[in-house]
């Protein structure tokens, strides 16, 4: 029996993957509205809020090291702790520090929630029996998307409605940080004392040397490019999502720009209100709805219209660059709209990657992978903002759209491929 099985697993893992999710968005999402708020221009923007996403694409390479050194429940809470430490000083330095020293916390959150994702999705397995997993499965991916409507939605409208109420974009986003900050530590402080301790956690870390995991890992990486299809398959894991990838970074700037330059002029709290939780709503239901058609007509017959669904409605962007609409109704929408195509569309993306990772070491497989999906949203994002600033809205969300043949030409490659 295992000594986790005496404490029950609605204990903690409602609270384990919610914190897994909320780091990566205060990191991702709220960074990029923060400078934006704090008058960072639109191409340093991107950059630097591209760059600092760098931890979730190379974190392969040093997750064969947390199964060595310690227990994942020692990596778990003393990640929690450092993520929770850095946003309470981001809440303190909001008001003070240049743009380098708050880069530098998010950069150090980012690597610590990066560690914290590996240790905590290994500790699922082994605090759980096989029976167990799969029965919690849904809720763990419910918390984490709890999570998402919370980092994108609650937080932002929080700090949109403190920043009209205090005059203060500094103020108003030090007090949100500072509520993050305080989630972070008391989840912390309840998992210090009440995540359970698995014997195998304990003994894991004595199994192997780090020279044996090192070299594990090593085969894992070269299997996975002498797989048939590996260049196809890479393509796709980068080009499918092109045009989100390219788009999603100046959207926020893009709705709180003003009418003058070419931008929506949207409050910040109405941004949080309308993208972070009514679009995240619309994102999670057509990503339901993907993994449902997908499950009853398997991915060929569904890849085509997933692709579609993902890359055509980014053209509400460009209708809405031309029109410049005022009425939050119609702005909300075309981003219900969008999102809910790109959760359906995305759902392909998933099953293709377990699909291509399928094999002996398809955990090895499938974490490179989700490498490839990171590196697939980075590299476009760190130049989106300095093509924004040379084409203008229009002209960029013009520009996207063109980058729908390169979705669609991944989607042909793969689809011939399928059985």
């Amino acid at each position: 029996m295992r000594s986790s099985d005496k404490l029950s697993p609605w204990a903690w893992i409602p609270t384990l993957y919610f914190v897994e999710g909320l780091p990566y968005f205060i990191v991702n999402t709220i960074s990029l509205i923060m400078f934006k708020d704090m008058g960072m221009d639109n191409g340093t923007l991107a950059l630097l809020t591209s760059l600092i996403s760098l931890p979730w694409v190379v974190k392969p390479l040093w997750s064969p090291f947390v199964d060595i050194f310690r227990s994942k429940r020692w990596w778990i809470v003393s990640m929690q702790a450092v993520i929770a430490v850095c946003t309470a000083v981001i809440a303190l330095c909001v008001r003070v520090s240049t743009f380098t020293v708050l880069l530098s916390l998010f950069a150090v959150a980012a690597f610590a929630s990066a560690t914290h994702d590996i240790a905590a999705d290994g500790f699922y397995m082994l605090a759980l029996d096989s029976r167990r997993q799969s029965a919690f499965v849904g809720i763990r991916n419910t918390c984490y998307r709890i999570a998402s409507v919370f980092g994108q939605g609650v937080l932002v409208v929080l700090a949109g409605i403190l920043e009209k109420r205090s005059g203060s974009v500094p103020q108003a986003w030090s007090l949100t940080m500072l509520v993050s900050a305080l989630i972070l530590a008391a989840v912390t402080v309840y998992h210090a004392f009440l995540l359970p301790r698995p014997v195998e956690d304990s003994t894991a870390s004595s199994r192997k040397s780090a020279k044996l995991v090192a070299g594990e890992f090593a085969g894992a990486f070269a299997s996975f490019f002498r797989k048939k299809g590996v260049w196809v398959a890479v393509a796709f894991m980068l080009l499918y999502r092109l045009p989100e990838a390219f788009s999603v970074k100046m959207l926020f700037p893009f709705f709180k720009d003003p009418v003058s330059a070419g931008g929506l002029g949207m409050s910040t709290d109405s941004y949080g209100l309308v993208y972070g939780t009514f679009g995240v709503a619309a994102l999670l239901a057509g990503g339901i709805l993907g993994g449902l058609s997908a499950a009853r007509r398997g991915l060929r017959k569904c890849l085509w219209p997933m692709a579609a669904a993902l890359a055509l409605p980014c053209a509400v962007y460009v209708f809405m660059s031309v029109v410049q609409p005022s009425s939050l109704v119609v702005v909300g929408a075309c981003i219900v709209a969008d999102q809910f195509g790109y959760g359906y569309g995305f759902s392909a993306y998933m099953l293709y990657m377990m699909h291509f990772s399928e094999g002996p070491v398809k955990t090895s497989h499938y974490a490179i992978c989700t490498a490839f999906m990171a590196m697939s949203m980075m590299l476009p994002g760190m130049v989106a903002g300095y093509l924004q600033q040379a084409l203008g809205y229009t002209g960029f969300f013009i520009m996207v759209m063109i980058c729908c043949l390169a979705t669609f030409f991944v989607t042909s490659l793969v689809w011939r491929r399928l059985q």
